[in-house]
C-alpha cells in the first residue's frame, strides 16, 4: 500500500551522445520528461518534420496491415485477443529496421492497389447505375443524344405516369391543334412514360411548349450509340474492371508474406516518432542538451550510475519542492496490484494521500464473492480464468491484472458459496430428487452448508451485511485518522475522527438492545449496553456540536454548523443500509439459479427431457452467471467509490507517464 516517492532528475549531456542517451532512457522507461521553456543560450530543435515523416510511415504500414487483413485475413481463435504482442529478438528488429525503406515501399504498393480496387468498385457502381438508367430506353433505335435530322427535331424524354400513345397525342392536340408530330412510346412504368417524338424543325418551338404543358422532361442520358449497344459496352467495361480487381487482389495477397515485417516496421516508426517528439522538447546548446523530469526514488540511483558509467554527463537527483504535484505511481503486493485499475477508475491519490488499494482490495474480494456467493459460479470463474492466464502468458499487462482480479473474486465466490451451501443454486438437490429418487427432509439439502443458507434465513444475512458495512465504513474513518496523524493534524484527528468514533459507537450500543434490531438479529442483547451507549453518544454529540467546526471564530455559527454536522449521522445510516445490497444480490443469485433448475426439471426424465434439461441448465446458468457477475461488479465498485472512499479519499492524482517504448504489435526481447 504505497505511492512511490518521486524525485526530480536533471541530466546535462554532450550533444554527440544525444541519440544514445535518449534511446537508453526510452528503453529503461522510468523517467517522465518535462517540456521546458527556452532560456538564454538554449533553444529547442524543430523535429516536427522528422516526427511527421515517421508517423506517416507508421500509419502507412498500419493501413497496409488493415488491407491485408481484409483480403488475406489471419485465422484467429475466440480468445486470440488475449495472446498479447508477438515476442521478437532485438536482432530481428535491427534486421527489419535496416530494410525499413523496402517494406515502406511495399506498404505504399499495398495501399495503391487498395485505392485502385476502391476506384474500380466505385466505377462499377456508376456503370451499373448507368446501365439501369438505360434499361427503359433499350428499345430506342437512335442514340440518346439524337437531336433530329436536317428537316426534323427530336425530343427524347419522359412524361408523368403511365400513358398510351393515344393519350399523349390527344394531350398534345389539346395543347396545340396545329402540331404534326410522330410519336414512339419506348416503354412505360407506373410513374413515367418514355417517349421519342419527331416534328418538323419549323414547329420545334411550338412542340416544345406543348410538351412542357404535359410535363415532358428531356432525358439526361447522353450517348453516341443506341441505348442497347451502350448497355452492352457498359457490361463489357464492368467485366474488365472486375477482372482487374481480381488481378489487383491477387497481387495484394502476395504481400501477405510481409505481414510480420510490416508490424515490426509500424512499431519501429512509432517508437522513433515518440523519441523525436521528446527530442523536440529538449533544451539544447551548441554542444550540450538538458533532460529533466520525474523518476521514482527506487529507480533513480541505478539509472544515475548507468548513465554516468556509459556517458560523459552530469546527472543530479534531488527531492521535490513542497509546491510540486508529482505524477503518481502505485506499488502494491502481487494480490492487491490487480485491483489498482479499480482505484484508477475513481482517481489516483493526490499529493499527501495514502494509497488505499491494499485495504480496498481485501474488502472488494470479500464483497464481490458475497454478492455472487455460489460455489459453482466461483469454480467456473476461478478455474476458467486460471486456465486462460496460464494459456496466454504474454497478454497485455492491463488485461492480465483485470483477469487476475476477477480470478481472485471467483475464489471468493467459491468460498462464500461453500459457506452458504450454494452450487449452481440447488442443482444437486434437483438432480438427486428427479433422477435418483432421493428424498430430502424439509429444510435440509444435500450440498453441505458450512455456515447457513441466506435464502432460508434472510434476516440473519441482513444483520451480517450491515455488520460488514459498519466495519467497512469504520475502516474508512480510521484511514482518515491515519492521514491526519501522518500530516500532524492532531486536532483534526481528535475532532473529526475520534469524536465520530465515540458518537457512532455510542449510537450502536443504544441501538443493539432495541426491539427492532433484536428482531432483525434474532437474538437478545443485554440492557447493560444502554448506559455506556448513552455516555459515549452524549460525549460525541457535545464534542461535534462545539468542536466540529472549531475553526469558525463565531461561537453561535460554530454551534449551528456543529448541529448540522450531527445531522450528518443520517448519511451514516443510509450508508450502512446501502450494504443491504450484499443481501439482495446474494439472494438474487440463488433465486435465479434455483428457478432455472426448476424450469429444467419440468421437462421430465426421459432421454429427450434429460437433453432439454441439460440445455436449459447450461443456457440458463450461463445467463444467470453473466447477469449476476455484472451486478456484483457494479455494486462492489459502488460500495468502494461512494461509501468507503467518501469517508477519507479524494483522488485526483495524475498518473506517471514515462518516456518508454510503446508498441502495438511486438515486444522486443534482448538477445542472450
Amino acid at each position: 500500500m504505497a505511492v512511490l516517492q518521486m524525485q526530480r532528475i536533471s541530466i546535462c549531456a554532450l550533444k554527440k551522445d544525444r541519440k544514445k542517451v535518449l534511446e537508453l532512457l526510452q528503453h529503461k522507461g522510468v523517467i517522465e520528461i518535462e517540456r521546458l521553456e527556452e532560456e538564454s543560450g538554449f533553444q529547442k530543435m524543430d523535429t516536427s518534420g522528422q516526427r511527421v515523416a515517421f508517423e506517416k510511415n507508421a500509419s502507412l504500414a498500419e493501413s497496409a496491415l488493415e488491407i491485408l487483413q481484409t483480403y488475406v485475413p489471419q485465422k484467429k481463435g475466440l480468445l486470440s485477443s488475449l495472446e498479447g504482442k508477438r515476442q521478437i529478438s532485438h536482432r530481428l528488429l535491427e534486421e527489419v529496421a535496416g530494410k525499413a525503406d523496402d517494406f515502406i515501399e511495399a506498404a505504399y504498393r499495398v495501399n495503391a492497389l487498395s485505392r485502385k480496387i476502391a476506384e474500380n468498385r466505385a466505377s462499377i457502381v456508376k456503370h451499373q447505375n448507368r446501365w439501369e438508367s438505360l434499361q427503359p430506353w433499350k428499345n430506342l433505335d437512335v442514340p440518346m443524344n439524337f437531336k433530329g435530322t436536317e428537316s426534323t427535331a427530336a425530343f427524347i424524354g419522359t412524361v408523368p405516369e403511365e400513358q398510351t400513345e393515344e393519350q399523349i397525342l390527344t394531350a398534345l392536340a389539346e395543347a396545340d391543334p396545329e402540331l404534326d408530330v410522330h410519336l414512339d412510346v419506348v416503354s412505360s412504368d407506373k410513374n413515367l412514360t418514355y417517349i421519342c417524338l419527331l416534328c418538323l424543325k419549323k414547329d420545334s418551338t411550338a412542340c416544345e411548349e406543348a410538351l412542357r404543358s404535359i410535363g415532358f422532361a428531356r432525358s439526361m442520358a447522353v450517348s453516341q450509340v443506341e441505348p442497347a449497344k451502350r448497355q452492352e459496352m457498359l457490361l463489357g467495361e464492368i467485366e474488365e474492371m472486375k477482372a482487374e480487381i481480381e488481378k489487383l487482389e491477387q497481387e495484394i495477397t502476395v504481400y501477405a508474406q510481409n505481414r510480420e515485417e510490416l508490424e515490426i516496421v509500424a512499431d519501429f516508426y512509432h517508437v522513433r516518432a515518440a523519441k523525436y517528439e521528446v527530442l523536440g522538447g529538449l533544451l539544447q546548446s551548441k554542444k550540450t542538451f538538458v533532460v529533466t523530469g520525474y523518476i521514482p526514488e527506487n529507480k533513480a540511483g541505478m539509472l544515475k550510475m548507468e548513465l554516468e558509467s556509459k556517458f560523459d554527463l552530469c546527472c543530479e537527483i534531488e527531492p521535490l519542492s513542497e509546491e510540486e504535484e508529482p505524477p503518481v505511481l502505485l506499488k502494491n503486493n502481487g494480490f492487491s496490484a490487480n485491483y489498482e485499475g479499480i482505484l484508477g477508475s475513481f482517481g489516483l491519490p493526490h499529493k499527501g494521500e495514502i494509497d488505499p488499494t491494499t485495504i480496498m482490495s481485501f474488502f472488494y474480494f470479500v464483497f464481490f464473492g458475497l454478492m455472487l456467493s455460489d460455489a459453482g459460479y466461483g469454480a467456473v470463474i476461478f478455474f476458467g480464468l486460471l486456465f486462460i492466464l496460464r494459456r496466454y502468458p504474454n497478454m497485455d499487462p492491463g488485461m492480465k491484472k483485470a483477469l487476475k482480479m476477477f480470478m481472485w473474486c471467483g475464489l471468493s465466490t467459491m468460498i462464500w458459496g461453500l459457506l452458504f451451501g450454494g452450487f449452481f443454486g440447488d442443482i444437486v438437490d434437483v438432480v438427486a430428487v428427479n433422477y435418483f429418487g432421493v428424498t430430502i427432509p424439509e429444510g435440509q439439502q444435500l450440498f453441505p452448508v458450512l455456515w447457513f443458507v441466506p435464502l432460508k434465513d434472510p434476516m440473519r444475512m441482513l444483520m451480517y451485511s450491515m455488520l460488514f458495512g459498519v466495519i467497512h465504513l469504520f475502516t474508512g474513518l480510521a484511514l482518515k485518522g491515519y492521514t491526519c496523524l501522518k500530516d500532524k493534524r492532531y486536532g483534526d484527528f481528535m475532532w473529526e475522527v475520534v469524536i465520530w468514533f465515540v458518537f457512532l459507537i455510542g449510537l450502536i450500543l443504544l441501538l443493539l438492545p432495541s426491539s427492532i434490531f433484536e428482531g432483525i438479529a434474532g437474538m437478545d442483547f443485554p440492557d447493560s449496553f444502554t448506559a455506556p451507549g448513552k455516555v459515549l453518544a452524549i460525549i460525541g454529540l457535545v464534542g461535534i456540536l462545539f468542536m466540529g467546526e472549531r475553526k469558525n471564530k463565531n461561537w453561535l455559527l460554530r454551534i449551528l454548523l456543529g448541529a448540522y454536522d450531527i445531522y450528518g449521522v443520517t448519511s451514516w445510516l443510509s450508508d450502512v443500509l446501502s450494504y443491504s445490497r450484499l443481501l439482495a444480490l446474494g439472494l438474487a443469485t440463488g433465486v435465479i439459479a434455483s428457478v432455472i433448475n426448476q424450469m429444467g426439471s419440468m421437462v421430465g426424465t426421459s432421454v429427450i427431457g434429460t437433453i432439454l434439461f441439460i440445455i436449459i441448465f447450461i443456457g440458463g446458468q450461463t445467463f444467470s452467471l453473466a447477469i449476476n457477475l455484472l451486478g456484483a461488479y457494479v455494486h462492489t465498485n459502488r460500495l468502494q467509490y461512494v461509501e468507503f472512499f467518501g469517508k477519507f479519499y479524494e483522488g485526483g492524482g495524475r498518473p506517471f507517464n514515462p518516456f518508454k517504448i510503446t508498441t502495438k504489435y511486438i515486444n522486443v526481447e534482448e538477445d542472450a
